[in-house]
């Protein structure tokens, strides 16, 4: 099992794109456990369906359980690419988590359990920025 974090990001004014990046993020073991025990038939709370946006840069650990002064949300569309893959559609507008040196992202479970994290170099939120992006699990 692993995930692929997607990546885009536009200024607000222009709808140029700044930025575009792609790479692989780490599934930690709380979000391997939420998929055992949802394999197991205790599915409450273990469905994806929040980002958190962080300011840890520390490189991801598979012990990790948290996302640092985290700014969270709903994630968007779902969908199914393949067989083996689910892929989860997310944006942060221009005007959420200003002010924030963001260089952490976090897939989260209904319950708030982080199942990936992923960190990158900072990005200094303001409204003239908007990032979309998707985060895809593949098995």
């Amino acid at each position: 099992m692993f995930g692929i974090f997607r990546m885009k990001m536009y200024c607000v004014h222009t709808g140029a794109l700044l930025k575009d990046y792609s790479d692989f993020n780490l599934i930690v073991n709380n979000g391997r456990t939420a998929i055992t025990r949802l394999l197991g038939g205790d599915a409450a709370n273990r469905s994806l369906t929040k980002i958190s946006f962080g300011t840890n840069n520390t490189a991801p650990t598979a012990t990790d359980t948290a996302i640092t002064s985290p700014f969270t949300k709903s994630l968007g569309t779902v969908s199914y690419p393949s067989i083996s893959s689910v892929k989860y559609e997310w944006t942060l507008e221009a005007n959420e988590a200003n002010g924030k040196a963001i260089t952490e992202f976090g897939l989260l479970c209904n319950d708030n359990t982080l199942f990936a994290r992923k960190t990158r170099e900072a990005i200094n939120k303001n409204s003239d920025i908007r990032l979309v992006g998707s985060w895809e699990i593949t098995f």
